[in-house]
């Protein structure tokens, strides 16, 4: 066959649909993480009434990403992905349908911001499940697929709440719900089109029997897969000593400087950081060590938090902002790599929700670390408790020998 045979035989549909869908998705989702604590201020004016719903919106992501790659073997990834974003767009339509009609409470809004979030996991560990497909149609390389994905998946969740807060300023944050779940049906109508091998009802011989049997399996496999393990376990503790850092303790600091301002500049930097640097993993790719830039992301980032806990002037900190965003940027891409070269085809939904569910795990896990010790010691002295250890771990990442398995060509089930 010639080059130009090979290119006539390329779709470039389903790649396009794919990263169409999750961008409608996902700035739906940015826009909702801004919207609901502003609403629920709005109609308390607590504080503490907004940590419940955070709380109610974050809590669930725990189990359902745990179980959610097992409903995307089950029943298939295209079907997932249209019911999870159809339940999705449903529950956040529903807020201000509740709030023109009955009214609108604190717990109705944790309820519904819960069910919402619960409904994510399956639909991203689905779209994320199609990725080897839809590369192998286009006749990219996974590495170049993964680069355009998580680097579209940041725009979205930097583009998001940049829209919600325009939104809540000029429709109101009710009104602005409707934009959200508008969001959703844009990726489902997207995916409706979308036609990929792989991507209907399983094989009866090899879907898992149960929904808690196929977990099981899931989690076995990726606990006796050396590479998998390893990846899973650095990134659920980089994960838990870094989210405090950009959740918690940035923002008491500059709450304490009442310049709130800076804080979205610092976070606006680091998401920058983290698209450019996906979208630079794509290119370098072929010419770099996968191994060396994953080594070399926790290790600067580690280095970066360090230099950030002597809490140096504000130009200081967007640079270093930046430097954290742009090295960990080409991690995400790395991480599905090794997911998808090591998973069988028949449990890719369920490997893909293992591993994304420490992630999840572990954002908890380190704001219970952080907040009593925030309260008794103060930032500075927080902030080294959490940069010391991930620059640790980065030194550490260097003489583990199972990463040098990221560079080993494996072929694609």
């Amino acid at each position: 066959m010639t080059a130009t045979e090979t290119a006539v035989t390329r779709r470039f549909g389903p790649l396009i649909l794919l990263n169409v869908a999750t961008l409608f998705s996902s700035t739906g989702n940015g826009i909702v993480i801004v919207v609901l604590p502003w609403l629920v201020l709005e109609q308390t004016g607590r504080a503490s009434d907004a940590a419940i719903v955070a709380g109610a919106a974050t809590l669930p992501l725990l189990l359902s990403s745990l179980f959610a790659g097992t409903f995307v073997d089950l029943f298939g990834r295209r079907r997932t992905s249209l019911i999870s974003d159809c339940l999705s767009a449903l529950s956040v339509a529903a807020i201000p349908v509740i709030a023109t009609t009955t009214g609108l409470t604190v717990t109705v809004i944790a309820v519904l911001a819960a069910i919402g979030a619960a409904f994510d996991p399956a639909g991203i560990a689905a779209r994320e499940s199609m990725l080897p497909a839809a590369t192998k149609s286009a006749g990219w390389s996974l590495d170049r697929m993964n680069s355009l994905y998580e680097a579209n998946y940041n725009v979205a969740y930097l583009v998001g709440p940049g829209i919600g807060g325009v939104l809540i300023a000029t429709v109101g944050a009710v009104n602005t719900l409707w934009v959200a779940a508008a969001g959703f049906v844009l990726s489902v109508a997207t995916i409706a089109f979308l036609r990929l091998e792989h991507a209907g009802r399983p094989d009866t011989a090899t879907r898992p029997t149960s929904i808690w049997h196929g977990t099981l399996e899931g989690l076995k496999f990726v606990w006796h897969n050396r590479l998998l393990r390893t990846i899973a376990l650095v990134d659920m503790a980089v994960v838990a000593l870094y989210m405090p850092v950009e959740s918690v303790v940035f923002p008491v600091y500059f709450t304490e400087l009442d310049k709130p301002a800076q804080l979205g500049s610092v976070l606006m930097a680091l998401s920058i950081g983290g698209v450019v640097g996906a979208l630079a993993y794509g290119p370098l790719a072929p010419f770099v060590s996968r191994r060396m830039l994953m080594v070399v992301a926790v290790t600067v980032l580690g280095a970066a938090m360090v230099a950030m806990a002597f809490l140096p002037p504000l130009w200081a900190i967007l640079a270093l902002a930046l430097l954290q965003g742009l090295v960990f940027g080409p991690v995400g891409p790395i991480a599905n790599y090794a997911m998808q070269t090591r998973s069988p085809e028949h449990m890719r939904g369920r490997v893909t929700g293992v591993m994304t569910s420490t992630a999840y795990a572990a954002g908890p896990l380190g704001y219970l670390l952080a907040g009593p010790i925030l309260d008794k010691w103060g930032i500075q002295p927080t902030f080294f408790v959490l940069a010391i250890p991930v620059l640790i771990i980065g030194l550490a990442c260097f003489a583990l020998p199972v990463l040098k398995e990221l560079d080993e060509k494996v072929p694609v089930s």
